[in-house]
């Protein structure tokens, strides 16, 4: 039995977002990005128990609306005389969750296969997408799907309809539903693609108000205790948000955006500076449905102002490292910005001296000097409220500021994994959804079928197998896997070092610089991170592996300088790192980058540390930082003797190798 949703404490903006989108689904959903233990999943659970029942075809399995059945529907056609099509069933909505490991077969269907080879009958099984249709597509843990999935999500989404093209047969069923998310921003972003695919987003974090804590403690320990007994409780309050939003979803037609609304939300979406239309729409479809669910029949600006807030701010950002959000500000201004709606023809026009009809004398007019003081809101906010509040005084050297970023040449791990890697787009990997290569002999239990080698190893023995008719005897033996070569994700390991012989402003700024550009790549390829920083005496474990590239840029830019060389102290701390890793993560092969010009005046000889460090079996590449006229060679050196590869700084970058090759 799910939490009460009117049982929920706090969490106003999610529980508003998620109303907005039951009584409006063509909002398109909602992304909740919050830290562990906030609730995420307990919220859009309880959603399913307001959403309004549905009429089914009652043999349908793909959810069929008795009013307008698809005329495509694999279990079609329905019609009035056949099956109750015409007057359909009754049944709650559905809330079907897409785990993370989930295959591709789970989410959009599967054949049976026996059926189809030795009768030659397409049964089609229908996956997930087909269960979500007209309900809830919920995915926990969203910015840790596979990219094979995340893909098939996309093309359901944008196109309200599920395609199955597998071994010649092709399939092809509804699929429009609501799409939540939840996910935990320290474990890593959204690809653009799917991030502006989700309607609204709302950033949760824990109250800070004992009073209110020891509230939320009382609810979960009372539910824990007695399930039943708890949703009774909360029966009624639930009953009645269900009635609300079913009038509200009534509503909804008869609601007029009108065309001083529309200026502002395209106003407010130009303002911030957004890519595409669909932040447009989408405003305009929450402003509307924020308008039914206050029982009003005209979009308000309070509505503008509410629905931009839930829709703008995953859409605003640029770079991987910029922090999500929206500048309440700067949307009041662009709200302002609107010229007033103009009166109707039965007001009349205004006098033509600007002076009020009644007599009066006309409002006064704001100076440029009035408007430089600055507003405050009826609160007391102070007009830029969100802007950056006084950090504390500087230290003697501060760390230096990264330098200008750039697209860095392609970096990855030499080979190909044989083990199937962790879904990614750097380095070389079987199995996935990648290009199909060969056939072989399964090896324990059959992944994908390679259809055309299976025949061709069934074929021979057809006659000794008394084959009748046009099917296909198939045995075990004959089966064979199709063998794909896609594309993993790595673990990419920066060590850097912090030493004072790196401490030179213009050179840490570079330094800097490349790092961000590489961590802006290892985003793109959907990689994971980790930080050494070595200096002084010795190596620290920055940032531990993550999928969360904005937390390694944050630690970048903090990171101190100075101090003696402990090389050996890094390479060793990067092998403890690499040890534990590969126990954690198997599936996936590390990329360490050791950023450094070579010197080391602190610790043992680093080439000990660097023969261990070589056993962990990563591979290697060292940006050699060296400057000046005379140059040691120690970077690459010690490239050489990690058996990985030894580039320049101002080779790093993909513009100065290109440049390098056509000069030669």
């Amino acid at each position: 039995m799910s939490y009460p949703f009117s049982a929920v404490v706090g969490l106003d903006d999610l529980r508003l977002a998620l109303i907005v989108n039951a009584v409006s689904p063509a909002v398109g959903g909602v992304l909740v990005r919050g830290e562990k233990g906030t609730a995420k999943s307990t919220v859009v659970r309880a959603l399913a128990s307001l959403l309004p029942p549905l009429r089914v075809v009652p043999s349908c399995r793909f959810s069929c609306d008795p009013a307008e059945p698809d005329p495509g529907c694999p279990d079609g056609p329905h019609d009035a005389a056949s099956e109750g099509a015409g007057t359909g069933a009754t049944r709650p909505a559905r809330l079907v969750e897409l785990p993370v490991g989930a295959s591709e077969d789970r989410l959009v269907g599967s054949l049976d296969l026996e059926r189809a080879l030795t009768t030659g009958v397409s049964a089609y099984e229908p996956g997930l997408l087909a269960g979500a249709h007209r309900g809830v597509l919920y995915v926990d843990e969203v910015n840790l799907l596979h990219d094979h999935l995340v893909d098939l999500l996309l093309d359901a989404a944008a196109l309200g309809t599920s395609y199955v093209e597998r071994e010649g047969v092709s399939v092809r069923h509804a699929a429009r539903f609501l799409l939540v998310g939840t996910m935990n921003p320290e474990e890593g972003e959204l690809r653009p693609q799917l991030l502006d695919r989700f309607g609204l987003t709302v950033e949760v974090t824990a109250t800070r108000d004992p009073v209110e804590r020891a509230e939320v403690v009382r609810r979960r320990l009372a539910y824990e205790a007695d399930p039943s007994g708890f949703a009774a409780r909360y029966a009624a309050a639930d009953a009645e948000l269900a009635g609300q939003i079913a009038t509200a979803r009534a509503c909804l037609p008869k609601v007029v955006l009108s065309d001083h609304a529309l200026q502002e939300v395209t106003t407010v979406c130009a303002a911030f500076d957004v890519d595409g239309l669909r932040a447009d729409l989408v405003t305009a479809k929450a402003a509307m449905a924020l308008a039914a669910w206050a029982g009003r029949d005209e979009v308000t600006t309070d509505d503008v102002r509410t629905a931009a807030r839930l829709a703008l701010p995953h859409r605003r950002r640029r770079t991987p490292f910029e922090a999500p959000g929206l500048d309440e500000q700067r949307l009041d201004d662009a709200l302002d910005s609107v010229p007033p709606e103009q009166p109707s023809p039965e007001q009349g026009p205004p006098d033509d001296d600007g002076s009020d009809p009644s007599g009066g004398a006309p409002p006064p007019q704001a100076t440029d000097s009035e408007d430089d003081q600055g507003q405050t809101s009826d609160e007391g906010r102070p007009a830029d409220a969100d802007a950056p509040v006084a950090t504390l005084p500087a230290p003697d050297a501060p760390p230096a500021a990264a330098g200008e970023t750039f697209a860095p040449v392609a970096l990855s791990v030499p080979g190909v994994n044989r083990r199937a890697g962790a879904a990614g787009r750097r380095s070389r990997t079987e199995g996935g959804s990648g290009r199909l290569t060969g056939a072989r002999l399964p090896a324990g239990r059959l992944r994908s079928l390679h259809l055309t080698a299976t025949l061709r190893a069934a074929a021979p023995h057809q006659l000794a197998r008394g084959r009748r008719g046009t099917g296909v005897v198939v045995r075990t033996p004959d089966l064979r896997e199709a063998v794909r070569e896609g594309r993993e994700g790595n673990l990419v390991l920066f060590v850097v070092d912090a030493s004072g012989s790196m401490a030179a402003r213009q050179r840490m700024s570079a330094v800097k610089g490349a790092v961000l550009s590489l961590l802006t790549d290892a985003y793109q390829r959907r990689d994971k991170v980790a930080l050494i920083s070595f200096r002084g005496a010795t190596a620290d474990l920055v940032l531990p592996p993550t999928s969360s590239v904005e937390a390694a840029a944050v630690r970048l830019a903090d990171l101190p300088t100075g101090g003696r060389t402990p090389l050996s102290a890094g390479l060793m701390r990067a092998a403890q790192v690499l040890d534990v890793e590969a126990v954690r993560d198997r599936a996936r092969r590390a990329l360490v980058v050791v950023v450094t010009d070579g010197r080391h005046t602190s610790g043992p000889d680093p080439e000990l540390a660097a023969a261990h460090l070589l056993r962990t079996g990563a591979a290697f590449v060292v940006v050699d930082c060296e400057s000046g006229p005379v140059r040691l060679g120690l970077g690459e050196r010690l490239g050489e003797q990690l058996g990985g590869v030894a580039l320049r700084l101002e080779e790093l970058s993909a513009d100065a190798l290109t440049r390098v090759v056509k000069a030669a």
